[in-house]
């Protein structure tokens, strides 16, 4: 019955889908099939997948069926967050009009679904395609999800940003893909404060250069066992304690799982420093300079050689 209805919603006329002006471009000028039964709202920064997969559960359609009903071609195979849908942008209209969203909002919440700008008038398909670790989808906060599908699903995938890391609202954090659920971060403080100190770096001009670099400086810093150490290992037994399951996954370790995590205060601390040293330090030595990163990371010996990461950041920075 609920295939029936679906297939119904494709097949009737076109410009159903009413409400709002259409994005610019060709994909705009697509023909719309009309609306389908349930209207599903998609979280920010939500994998195409992940939507897709909701969607499908509206109907109690499995994804195969959902796209088949919709008459969507799909090409390959995937699990994800290893793989992402790339959805044609007809594949995409047919997609806002069975969910009932207006096709500019669901490209704006749906970072992966029209990838590269295309704009083209290819037919309906979809392709299945691999996705580097660094960009790979993580968990949403579980409590998030919830709410937004009013109990419906608690499990979606989401491109997260940096600044959200953490939910602040629900103490939650995915910062690696390979978790199979979320991690509690309540037993944290510090990462909440960070949090705040992240949305406030946000409005910096040079924002993401910083953390960029604070981000590359920091995991260098934990992978070598540098300088915070003991400070990194005291949070990070405090996360495991509270997620006595991140100690046990299969294909790779807490200390690894958990990184972002144990490092996130300091790289911001550090990340809000860089960002303001071309304006009020290009003057200074490389040496005076590290004592006011040393002291903001409330390190009361820090003297990093020359071939340490910060040293040479700052030297090619700053010379």
């Amino acid at each position: 019955m609920n295939q029936t209805l679906l297939t119904a919603g494709c097949a009737a006329t076109p410009g159903a889908l009413q409400g709002g002006a259409p994005a610019p471009g060709a994909w705009a000028q697509l023909p719309l099939p009309a609306p389908g039964v349930f209207r599903i709202r998609p979280l920010a920064f939500e994998a195409t997948d992940s939507y897709l997969q909701r969607l499908a559960s509206a109907y109690r359609l499995t994804l195969p069926q959902l796209l088949d009903n919709a008459g969507i071609t799909v090409h390959g195979h995937g699990t994800p967050p290893a793989a992402e849908l790339d959805l044609s942008p007809t594949a995409a209209r047919r997609i806002a009009a069975v969910a009932r969203i207006r096709p500019h909002a669901l490209a704006r919440a749906l970072p992966g679904l029209l990838k590269n700008g295309t704009t083209d008038a290819r037919p309906a398909t979809a392709y299945w395609g691999p996705v580097e670790r660094r960009q790979q989808a993580v968990r949403a906060c579980t409590m998030c999800v919830r709410h937004h599908t009013r109990g419906a699903a608690d499990t979606a995938w989401i491109h997260r940003p940096w600044h959200q890391l953490v939910c602040q609202r629900h103490h939650q954090a995915a910062p690696d893909p390979r978790l199979t659920s979320t991690l509690r971060t309540g037993t944290v403080p510090e990462l909440t404060t960070a949090h705040h100190g992240h949305q406030r770096l946000q409005r910096h001009p040079r924002s993401a250069s910083a953390w960029q670099a604070a981000r590359a400086i920091t995991t260098r810093w934990y992978d070598h066992q540098q300088h915070l150490t003991d400070r990194w290992h005291q949070r990070l037994r405090q996360l495991v304690r509270a997620n006595t399951h991140v100690d046990h996954a299969q294909n790779a370790s807490a200390v690894l799982l958990a990184r972002d995590l144990v490092i996130y205060p300091e790289t911001v601390t550090l990340a809000r420093t860089l960002a303001t040293l071309p304006h009020q330090h290009r003057a200074r030595p490389t040496r005076d300079i590290l004592t006011v990163i040393g002291h903001r990371l409330a390190l009361t010996r820090f003297f990093p050689a020359t071939s340490d990461p910060l040293h040479t950041y700052l030297t090619r920075t700053h010379h």
